[in-house]
């Protein structure tokens, strides 16, 4: 059975649960990116379908938060859609390992056509603003066109496909389009292999596809594994894919919107500066790759998936949160990391700066370990400013309590250790040379020190049984909607004080 990456398909399943909402009218000149902006920041968000967008015709249409809560991303993974965000914290435990072993089982399969065939433009008469990309900050540098994109590049050598989320902003009036790929990255790598080998690099950009690949496409899969095969594994499906006429590359069968062309060492612009996942504006002080386009592919009525970034919450930083947690999680156990009970990686540093781990500790030295080996494993390594390291009493997803836990059980001239010239990025706001983006981070080890671990004073607060059955007795009294309880104040009975 195969399953073509269809976003069509997902907008109908998220309509059928209630989780779309309809914008007309909205204009692509930053009105649908304020519109969006607003909507992450709604308990839960919707995702937003804008169309009769000013200056297109209807059906041009934009599609913004697809996966910024847990009933969507449980839909798009083929899960349970009334889980919560800690039910899909423990729906996803060793999902990543299982992804990982089993994505060669689900290689995509090469179909010969597909919808995206239906319109296909050659060079010379290629012009992107006939598709509705916004402007999403009112300071970007123009329109982009790629944010919830999938970039698809090749090894020379391996001829493993890579597909990966670079932005992607509108050059040339139009006519071209550059795609700015960070250091270390691995489609960046894959096309400065292709320029030493041939002078130029084939590549092609998907604007439009079922998120799925977003997931994929946005997070750190292993680089010996395609992420379109990854992908079939997440959801027990092999998805369809269909070569381009120019560059033989495999692009989603269902997709939407695609480019196709080439990168050339000599061929460079300057873009931006953008509205990063930082928060920021980032700009490239250095040109970035342009794709000269010789074909545009493209659905009747297409549609942009649009994943802008910003301040925090952000279109995919729940997204990123979610998968990455789970991923280092799993990383943790593969490498021996002995009981590690949670993992999260908090929206609010973008889902990168800020992780928090919790331990139950074993051992003098534990918490470093979990500590140092999280600053630096493949899912976590890029551009991560602080690790907290949290007994197994705190949840790592209540900021609130890893807080707590840091006041009360680090001593900052002990506890917190540096660690430096690891993997950063131009988009930092604190990078100080653009020419070599390291970055520092701060490991705090927020654990009671494991010498006094059984003399530590107990912490004051009820146990939770006693929580639990006082709710349960007085509901009433806790059900008024005047004065709503968090889900967070009713423990798990997997959490317990140390007495």
């Amino acid at each position: 059975m195969t399953r073509p990456a269809d976003l069509r398909a997902w907008i109908a399943r998220t309509e059928s649960l209630g989780e779309l909402q309809h914008v007309s009218g909205a204009h692509w000149n930053q009105e649908i990116g304020a519109i969006s902006e607003i909507n992450y920041r709604r308990k839960p968000s919707a995702a937003l379908l804008f169309d009769d967008i000013a200056g297109y015709p209807r059906g041009h249409r934009v599609l913004t938060g697809s996966l910024s809560n847990s009933r969507r991303m449980a839909m798009t993974l083929g899960l349970d859609p009334t889980l919560d965000t800690a039910g899909l914290v423990q729906a996803l435990r060793g999902k990543p390992r299982e992804w990982e072993i089993n994505a060669p089982q689900f290689e995509p399969t090469v179909v010969k056509s597909g919808p995206i065939l239906e319109n296909v433009v050659k060079a010379g008469d290629v012009d992107l603003t006939r598709f509705p990309a916004p402007f999403w900050h009112e300071h970007d540098g123009g329109r982009y066109i790629g944010t919830g994109v999938a970039i698809i590049t090749s090894d020379p050598d391996t001829e493993r496909i890579n597909v990966g989320a670079y932005r992607v902003m509108i050059q040339e009036n139009g006519r071209s389009c550059t795609v700015n790929a960070e250091a270390g990255k691995q489609g960046r790598a894959q096309y400065e292999r292709w320029f030493a080998k041939s002078g130029k690099a084939p590549v092609m950009a998907s604007f439009g596809h079922d998120p799925l690949l977003l997931m994929v496409a946005g997070t750190e899969v292993p680089n010996t594994i395609s992420e379109y095969a990854y992908a079939g594994a997440m959801v027990g499906q092999k998805l369809d894919v269909v070569r381009g006429e120019v560059t033989g590359l495999p692009m989603p069968a269902g997709a939407e919107i695609v480019v196709e062309g080439w990168l050339r060492p000599d061929r460079m612009m300057v873009e931006g500066p953008f509205g990063e996942w930082t928060g920021y504006y980032s700009g490239s002080l250095r040109p970035v790759p342009l794709i000269e386009i010789e074909r545009v592919y493209y659905r009747n009525n297409p549609i942009i998936l649009g994943a802008p970034p910003g301040k925090p919450p952000n279109d995919y930083s729940y997204m990123r949160a979610l998968l990455k947690s789970a991923m280092i999680q799993d990383e943790l156990s593969k490498v021996g990391v002995r009981d590690v009970r949670g993992v999260w990686a908090h929206e609010t540093g973008g889902g990168r700066l800020l992780i928090a781990v919790s331990i139950k500790q074993r051992f003098c030295g534990h918490s470093r370990q979990a500590g140092y080996i999280t600053a630096q494993c493949q899912a976590a390594a890029y551009m991560n400013r602080f690790v907290i390291v949290v007994d197994d009493d705190v949840d790592p997803m209540n900021l609130e309590e890893v807080m707590w836990a840091v006041c009360t059980r680090c001593e900052p001239s002990d506890d917190i250790e540096i660690m430096r010239k690891s993997w950063g990025s131009k988009v930092d706001p604190l990078l100080m040379n653009p020419a070599a983006p390291y970055n520092t981070r701060a490991l705090i080890d927020a654990c009671r020190p494991f010498e006094k671990i059984d003399t530590f004073p107990r912490v004051a607060e009820s146990s939770p049984e006693q929580v639990r059955e006082t709710v349960a007795k007085w509901k009433d009294l806790f059900a008024d909607p005047r004065f709503p309880l968090p889900e967070s104040v009713i423990p798990s009975s997997a959490v317990s004080r140390k007495d």
